[in-house]
């Protein structure tokens, strides 16, 4: 389960992350709070965080392109919603969850937790430092021991 937290409070919320369904494409360009045309991703895997118990609104996506001839997946896009962004926000790790969900993912594909990422130079340090992505010639990356963390931060240690 993915570990969200409120900003203020800094109490757990329960959370899910699943595969996005037909109908979130008109509930996310009708939400007005994403910007990327998501219904071009369709041909990728596109997954969706939201709070469980709530209205299903729909917090952050990411697509994902799997690469089992390089034994990665690789996060293609991936965006939060406007009003959970920068000072405003409400809702904490909301891509730190997404990018661990991809992690567990490449792990259990085979690829020893390998995801990579092509960033926007003002988001390379952003990825660097809080993430803990490395350079991998022109992509981001991460893999094995760091994957594993970002899992344990962001959805727990299952084997706990």
């Amino acid at each position: 389960m993915p570990f969200l937290e409120d900003k203020k409070s800094g109490e757990p919320l329960k959370s899910a992350i699943e595969e996005v369904v037909e109908s979130d494409y008109l509930k996310v360009k009708e939400s007005g709070q994403f910007f990327f045309n998501w219904k071009e991703e369709k041909k990728n895997e596109v997954y969706k965080i939201y709070l469980v118990g709530r209205d299903k609104e729909i917090l952050g996506m990411m697509s994902l392109i799997d690469r089992p001839d390089e034994y990665r997946i690789h996060l293609n896009l991936i965006e939060i919603r406007e009003n959970q962004q920068g000072k405003n926000k409400t809702i904490e790790k909301i891509a730190g969850c997404l990018i661990a969900f991809a992690c567990q993912l490449a792990f259990a594909r085979g690829y020893f937790g390998f995801v990579s990422l092509k960033p926007k130079s003002k988001l390379i340090d952003l990825y660097q430092d809080k993430y803990g992505f490395r350079q991998y010639g022109r992509l981001l990356g991460v893999e094995q021991n760091l994957s594993y963390a970002l899992i344990k931060k962001y959805l727990g240690d299952e084997k706990e």
